[in-house]
């Protein structure tokens, strides 16, 4: 395992993989957020800039701004659930800028968008839990073997994040055969 000083190689084809699953996760709840919030493109803008880059485009400004732009949208968000969809679609913008360091945290960056959708889909439907745990199913099962291989190149996911923490250790958990 390595350790936190320690570098992790990282080809443009690895960020674009880990920002595709991201961008097609973060996609799956943007609804939340327009419902609540149905003039504001920013969220989808960012989920829109990661599917470029994740297809072939340029790791630039325009999807460092787009991501910037889904985290104040988040912020500023009237509902808990839109927020975290938003938080979700900054994510994925941010994928792209996964750090190759052996950090725990940069697991974030790889499933942040997963678990920020899996907790704004359990606040849609109530706070009930087996909706997230259906979420993160889905997760699951849509990493690719490229995604589980960067993953599997960085420490477990950090402690704490309450529940979207408790979800990514889930996922992470799950990607890497623990759970």
């Amino acid at each position: 395992m390595a350790n936190e000083t320690s570098e992790i190689v990282l080809s443009k084809q690895d960020l674009r993989a880990v920002t595709g699953y991201a961008a097609e996760i973060a996609q799956e709840v943007l609804e939340i957020f327009e419902d609540v919030h149905p003039a504001d493109p920013r969220p989808r803008d960012a989920v829109d800039a990661a599917l470029a880059f994740a297809r072939g485009g340029e790791r630039g400004r325009a999807l460092r701004d787009a991501g910037w732009a889904a985290h104040k949208a988040a912020r500023e968000a009237d509902t808990e659930a839109a927020g975290n969809a938003a938080r979700a679609a900054m994510s994925a913008a941010a994928a792209a800028y996964l750090h190759p360091l052996a950090d725990a945290n940069q697991v974030k960056h790889i499933l942040g968008a997963a678990a920020h959708a899996a907790r704004a889909a359990e606040l849609v439907a109530g706070d009930v839990r087996d909706v997230g745990a259906d979420q993160l199913e889905r997760a699951r099962r849509r990493a690719t073997p490229a995604v589980v291989d960067v993953l599997s190149r960085y420490p477990a996911a950090p402690r704490g994040g309450g529940r979207v923490g408790e979800l990514l250790r889930e996922l992470d958990g799950a990607l890497r055969g623990r759970s």
